[in-house]
């Protein structure tokens, strides 16, 4: 259990780890690739180390330097290999959708699986779609839920998909397939979601093409694809991580956070516009862009924050930070809503849930809806027992949180915080000294 005392001002300069959903498929990509991939400033969390363990058991050499690099000896997009027994996802929902996209068209059959979480989150929503192209996946347990047995199909058909959800995972899952479909592949959804696949899989040779419609929804087609080429790929700062660092140094009083190389993408980056509409002081310096992911260093400084509505289009934009927004909310002067967010309720956890039952727990007023929460903030919130339920932005939201609150701040299964963020409880306390 981690124990989270009211904090002094921060103040310091930091790096951020990699980028999860970048890190993710630059080994995928890699993978698929002529050549070596060179990966700097890889994530080195269970997630992405799963990623990792899975294209190993398919027969690619990937390998890390001295240097912290990451080598991915890639075998062209037809050379993985059958793995010798299942391939272990662990809590990893990226992995598992991804990565399925890609064995929907190989020459032989795998089997995924993961922890008891990764085990009842939904996969229905990439089996209807890569089924419609002609894969065969089945869901062992019946539920539309991993285990999952692929049967490899070499011939998938192109097809014009429209998403119910905005959902990047789902969306690269299909066009993944797409690379080994006989016609091009069309996804359309609600709104655009974030864009790493697109941007990385065009820097390693792929054709895709991606159109904002009048009436806000996106369609991104990808064509077939004979052949990927290795890249040197470099990957951005987490924004999902820096969010517990913008939200620590907006939150306790004195503090000023000077937060390196973050990537602020367009599709990843509504936390910022939501920190500023609700009156954070957050300065852009140094700002980059390489390969298509733009990045920029983050000065934050202790702000006073009002309430703010967060709905519509945004949303995919910072579905990984509302636990993070959802505790600024709690601290600032008014009433903060969150709509169209449902999709909370199918991560790690029910996040709707934990957030409500640990926001009360300080002493929040918070009433949970449908598809969000609405929170009355400005009143003192005080340190209580965290039950993040193995959910790791749950277990730093509330880290955060408990900077700010009256009293001490105890987090269960702090372990849990190691999926995307190795080392966050010793950068936070760092800043505190």
């Amino acid at each position: 259990m981690k124990q989270i005392k009211t904090s002094s001002p921060l103040h310091g300069e930091i790096t951020i780890p990699g980028d999860k959903s970048i890190s993710h498929r630059s080994i995928m990509f890699g993978a698929l690739a002529k050549g070596t991939t060179s990966v700097r400033h890889f994530l080195n969390g269970a997630d992405c180390l799963s990623t990792i363990g899975c294209f190993r058991q398919m027969g690619i050499d990937i390998q890390q330097e001295t240097d912290g690099r990451i080598l991915v000896q890639g075998k062209g997009i037809h050379g993985l290999t059958a793995p010798s027994g299942t391939l272990n996802v662990g809590n990893s929902g990226t992995t598992t959708r991804l990565i399925s996209g890609i064995l929907s068209a190989q020459s032989f059959t795998s089997f995924l699986s993961g922890d008891d979480s990764l085990n009842s989150r939904p996969m229905g929503r990439i089996i209807r779609p890569l089924s419609m192209m002609g894969a065969r996946i089945e869901s062992l347990s019946g539920n539309d839920c991993a285990p999952l047995m692929i049967q490899g199909q070499p011939c998938l058909h192109g097809i014009r998909y429209e998403s119910p959800v905005a959902s990047a995972q789902v969306k690269s899952a299909i066009l993944l397939a797409g690379l080994y479909a006989d016609s091009p592949t069309t996804i359309l959804e609600p709104s655009l979601s974030r864009n790493h696949t697109e941007l990385m899989l065009s820097q390693f040779g792929a054709v895709l093409h991606t159109t904002l419609l009048e009436s806000g929804e996106a369609e991104s087609s990808i064509s077939p694809c004979d052949e990927l080429y290795a890249q040197d790929i470099f990957v951005p700062g987490d924004i999902s991580s820096a969010a517990y660092f913008i939200g620590a140094a907006l939150l306790v009083p004195g503090s000023e956070v000077l937060i390196r190389n973050v990537g602020i993408n367009d599709t990843r980056a509504g936390i910022l516009k939501v920190c500023k509409s609700m009156g954070a002081d957050i300065t852009y310096m140094n700002q980059k862009d390489g390969a298509g992911e733009p990045t920029a260093d983050l000065l934050v400084r202790h702000s006073s924050l009002t309430g703010t509505c967060i709905e519509g289009s945004i949303i995919p934009t910072l579905i990984d930070e509302i636990p993070m927004i959802a505790v600024l909310a709690a601290f600032a002067d008014g009433t903060t809503i969150i709509r169209d967010a449902a999709e909370l309720k199918v991560k790690e956890t029910d996040r709707i849930q934990t957030v409500t039952e640990n926001l009360r727990a300080m002493g929040a007023d918070i009433t949970p809806t449908d598809d969000g929460m609405i929170i009355h903030g400005g009143k003192p919130l005080a340190g209580a027992t965290i039950h993040p339920h193995m959910d790791h932005r749950i277990a730093m939201a509330f880290a955060v949180a408990g900077l700010a609150a009256q009293g001490e701040t105890h987090i269960q299964e702090e372990q849990c915080v190691d999926v995307s963020y190795p080392g966050f409880f010793e950068m936070l306390s760092g800043l505190t000294r």
